[in-house]
């Protein structure tokens, strides 16, 4: 007959102590691992690894830097080789960066869409979802990474070649600090908005390939639409996608607009945050409802 074990003295002494911590008690077993609440902060900085450590952030970003300066510095160049400085006399020269900033932006729109709609294609979503069961927090730690990358990138290429314009167009006049403003800060704000639009499209359709060419789409169909319809009965139509198409809303920030009518200012920067905080909030609340 086998005799009774008496118990362990480490087993007996780990029951109080675990339950003093105001865990469970797993009689004979202590966590060496500290449990502590998890915040906002941390799902930040578990996505600041990702997109830091991923070739494609590399890729896009380093793309766009390249079409943004070397587009934005050949058109100035080419200006100043060819241009009197009479006629250049009442031109805003922080304007020739448009162009590339305009291609620039399928860069950012781009790295948007893999930021959230690659994890769902790989399946490593679940992984995230396991860490950090949150799935809101999830959305806006991603949202609030990619929104400061984009706009420091954006902020920092915009500012060369303006600086760069300003020096190369002596004839040229001299920008107003409004127009500093929106040219550097105010164009910034607009392509990182753009960018976390998509995405949220891409935590939306889960999709690389179409939340990308979607979003291509809403960047360069309105406008070329409106370029071929002659109709005077789609005239008003005609009108309306010309004026609030992306590209015409990026020549506002430049002080020369597409169009005379439509939106001025400041208006192309509440636009964006307002379709995008709109979109966020359906996004939320699908992450939600559907599986992972």
């Amino acid at each position: 007959m086998s005799t009774p074990q008496p118990s362990m003295p480490q087993a007996q002494a780990a029951v109080p102590n675990r339950q003093a911590a105001g865990g469970p008690s797993y009689p004979g077993y202590t966590s060496p691992i500290p449990v502590v609440r998890t915040h906002l902060g941390n799902a930040i900085a578990s996505e600041w690894t990702k997109i830091r450590s991923v070739r494609s952030t590399m890729w896009t970003l380093g793309v766009f830097v390249l079409l943004v300066i070397g587009i934005g510095l050949g058109a100035a160049a080419l200006i100043a080789a060819n241009a009197s400085p009479e006629s250049m006399r009442d031109e805003n020269p922080l304007s020739f960066g448009f162009f590339g900033v305009l291609l620039g932006s399928m860069c950012v729109i781009t790295l948007g869409v893999l930021t959230t709609a690659s994890e769902y294609g790989t399946g490593m979503i679940r992984t995230t979802m396991v860490a950090c069961p949150s799935r809101g927090r999830v959305l806006a730690a991603k949202a609030v990474v990619f929104f400061a990358v984009a706009f420091v990138t954006t902020l920092v290429s915009v500012l060369v070649v303006a600086l760069a314009d300003v020096a190369l167009l002596d004839g040229a006049r001299t920008p107003t600090g409004q127009e500093w403003l929106k040219g550097t800060v105010g164009i910034s704000l607009y392509i990182a908005l753009l960018g976390l639009l998509s995405l949220i499209v891409g935590s939306i359709i889960r999709h690389s390939a179409g939340a990308i060419t979607l979003m291509i789409g809403v960047l360069l169909a309105p406008l070329v639409i409106a370029l071929f319809m002659f109709s005077k009965s789609l005239e008003g139509l005609r009108e309306a996608l010309f004026e609030y198409s992306i590209p015409s809303q990026l020549s506002v920030f430049y002080s020369n607009p597409l169009s005379e009518s439509g939106p001025s200012g400041w208006d192309p920067l509440w636009i964006v945050l307002g379709v995008t905080a709109a979109v966020f909030a359906v996004a939320f609340a699908l992450l939600e409802k559907r599986d992972v």
